[in-house]
C-alpha cells in the first residue's frame, strides 16, 4: 500500500491577509506532516510576521517569498504595505491589483517547479487558467464556511452571468434566505452589514474586480473546491455546494485549529510580554475575564468605540482588550478610548495595542467569554479553548458567520438597530453579563464545550487530511 501513496509537491497561494494565511498555513503544517512537500508563497513582509517552520518540518515546508510590484504598476498603494492589516478599509483594493501583478512571477515559479497541486485563494481569480495552461490541477480554498459559501450561490450568480436573470437586483435581496437554499436558515446579511461592504464585494471601483467575481471565477476554473468545514458541522451546506451549485468535488478539510507547541516561541521579547499578561490573568477568577478583539481588519467607528468602551466598564467585569486603533500608516481616521476610561478602569482592565498572543490568553483559566468580530479563525479558536462567543460583526463574511452561530446557539449577537447597525453601552454591558455569568448564558456556556469535540478533536482532523490527500493522489493519476 505504501508504494501506492505518492508524495506530492503542493503550493499555498493564500490571500493577503492573516485570516487567509494561518488557514493555508495549518493546512500546510498538516500536510507536511503527511510527508508531502509544501511551498508556501506570499509577500517578503507577510512571510517574516509568519511563524516559522516546526523544525520537524523544515524540510518539507518551505517558505517562498515573492515581492509586491512597486509604484509604477500600482501608483496608488500604500509603501510598505503587504497585508490587509496595513491599510484602511478603502486601499484595500490597491492591494489587490498588486495581488494581481504577482501573476507573472508566480506563472515563472509554477513553470520552474512543476508541483502536483496548487491551492490557491479567491483573490486570484486569474490562476486556475494559468495552472491548466501548465498541466497543474488547482484547488480554491475557501476559508470560508460552507454556509458562506452557499448564501453566495452558483458560478452564474456571483459572475452575473445573464444579469436579466439575476435573482438579487438590490442590496435588500441580500437580507433573506436565497431561493436556491432548500432548507430553514437564518443565514444572510443584515441591512447594515452589506450596505458596509457592497462597495467592494458585490461592486467595485473602475478597473477593478469585485470580490464576488473573483470568487465566481475561482469556483469555476478550479478542478476541486476545498472547504474550512466538517461533515459534523454544516452538512447540509455542503451538500448543497457539490450537488446544486457547483456540481464539482467539494472536500471539506476540517476547521483546523491552530497547534501552538512549535509557536512557542523562539522571540524573548514575546515570551517577556506574555509574562506580564500572564501575571495579571492569574490575579482574576476563572472564567470572570472578557477578552475582546476584532481581528487584523476590523475597526470600529469612534461611536463604536465609546459604546464598547463604556460597555465594558458598565459590565463591571475584568477585560483583556487587543485594541487596534490604527490599520497602518495611511489610515487617517484617528479614534481614542474615551475620556478618563483608561484611569477608571485600570484596576479591572488591561488594553493591548501592540501584539496580543490570543491562543495563550484564549487557553488561560481565568477567561470567561470572548467579545469577537466572528471572523472563522478567531471563531475556532474560541471554540478550541471553550470560550462563549459574544458578537459584534464588522466586514467581509462575518454578518453570516453570526448567524450561523446565532442559529446553532454557540455565539450571542449583541443586539444593534436594525437599519444602521448602532448599539450603546447598555447592550454591550448586557450580552456580557448574560453569556458569561447568568443563567440564561449557560446555553452557551455548554453549546461551545460541545462543539469543540466536533471543531478539535485530532483524530477527526487526521480523518479529514487524510481524505483530502488520498482525493488529491487518485486525482492526480487520473
Amino acid at each position: 500500500m505504501s508504494n501506492e501513496r505518492k508524495l506530492m509537491h503542493i503550493v499555498m497561494f493564500p490571500w493577503l491577509a492573516f485570516g487567509h494565511m494561518i488557514p493555508f498555513l495549518n493546512l500546510s503544517k498538516l500536510i507536511a506532516r503527511k510527508g508531502h512537500r509544501i511551498s508556501f508563497i506570499s509577500t517578503p513582509r507577510n512571510i517574516d510576521r509568519l511563524p516559522p517552520p516546526p523544525p520537524a518540518l523544515s524540510h518539507l515546508l518551505n517558505y517562498v517569498k515573492i515581492p509586491l510590484p512597486g509604484h509604477d504598476v500600482v501608483p496608488d498603494f500604500p509603501i510598505n504595505a503587504e497585508a490587509t492589516s496595513d491599510v484602511p478599509y478603502d486601499k484595500v483594493v490597491y492591494l489587490k491589483l498588486a495581488y494581481d501583478a504577482l501573476q507573472q512571477p508566480l506563472t515563472q515559479f509554477l513553470r520552474q517547479t512543476s508541483p502536483d497541486w496548487i491551492f490557491f485563494d479567491f483573490a486570484s481569480y486569474w490562476l486556475p487558467s494559468v495552472a491548466s495552461e501548465l498541466g497543474i490541477p488547482s484547488a480554491y480554498f475557501s476559508i470560508f464556511t460552507a454556509s458562506v459559501l452557499g448564501f453566495s450561490g452558483s458560478v452564474q450568480v456571483l459572475k452575473g452571468d445573464d444579469s436579466e436573470k439575476q435573482p438579487r437586483k438590490t442590496l435588500e435581496d441580500y437580507t433573506v434566505k436565497p431561493e436556491w437554499v432548500p432548507f430553514e436558515t437564518s443565514v444572510c446579511f443584515k441591512i447594515y452589514e452589506i450596505t458596509k461592504i457592497a462597495d467592494s464585494v458585490i461592486t467595485s471601483p473602475e478597473n477593478t474586480v469585485s470580490d464576488i467575481f473573483r470568487m465566481g471565477s475561482s469556483i469555476q476554473g478550479c478542478d476541486i473546491v476545498a472547504v474550512r468545514s466538517c461533515w459534523e458541522f454544516e452538512p447540509e451546506w455542503l451538500k448543497l455546494l457539490e450537488q446544486d451549485l457547483y456540481r464539482k468535488p467539494v472536500i471539506p478539510v476540517g476547521q483546523l485549529p491552530t497547534v501552538e507547541e512549535e509557536e512557542e516561541a523562539a522571540d524573548e521579547s514575546k515570551n517577556t510580554v506574555w509574562r506580564g499578561y500572564k501575571e495579571w490573568l492569574d490575579k482574576q477568577g476563572k472564567g470572570s475575564v472578557v477578552y475582546v478583539a476584532f481581528g487584523s481588519e476590523a475597526k470600529p467607528s469612534q461611536s463604536e468605540l465609546t459604546e464598547i468602551a463604556l460597555g465594558l466598564e458598565q459590565s463591571g467585569l475584568p477585560f483583556f482588550w487587543a485594541l487596534k486603533l490604527k490599520r497602518g500608516d495611511w489610515d487617517t481616521e484617528t479614534i481614542g478610548l474615551p475620556e478618563g476610561f483608561v484611569e477608571r478602569t485600570k484596576d479591572r482592565g488591561v488594553i493591548c495595542t501592540s501584539w496580543a498572543p490570543q491562543l495563550k490568553i484564549l487557553s488561560h483559566d481565568s477567561v470567561g467569554g470572548f467579545l469577537t468580530h466572528s471572523g472563522w479563525s478567531s471563531v475556532v479558536e474560541s471554540i478550541q479553548f471553550q470560550r462563549p462567543l459574544i458578537m459584534l460583526t464588522f466586514l467581509a463574511d462575518q454578518g453570516l458567520n453570526a448567524r450561523l452561530l446565532e442559529e446553532k446557539k454557540i455565539g450571542y449577537p449583541i443586539p444593534r438597530d436594525e437599519s444602521d447597525g448602532s448599539f450603546t453601552r447598555d447592550s454591550v454591558a448586557d450580552s456580557l453579563r448574560m453569556v458569561i455569568l447568568q443563567e440564561e448564558g449557560k446555553i452557551y456556556r455548554d453549546k461551545v464545550k460541545e462543539m469543540n469535540g466536533i471543531f478539535c478533536d485530532g483524530g477527526r482532523q487526521d480523518f479529514y487530511v487524510e481524505n483530502l490527500l488520498a482525493f488529491l493522489q487518485s486525482y492526480s493519476r487520473n
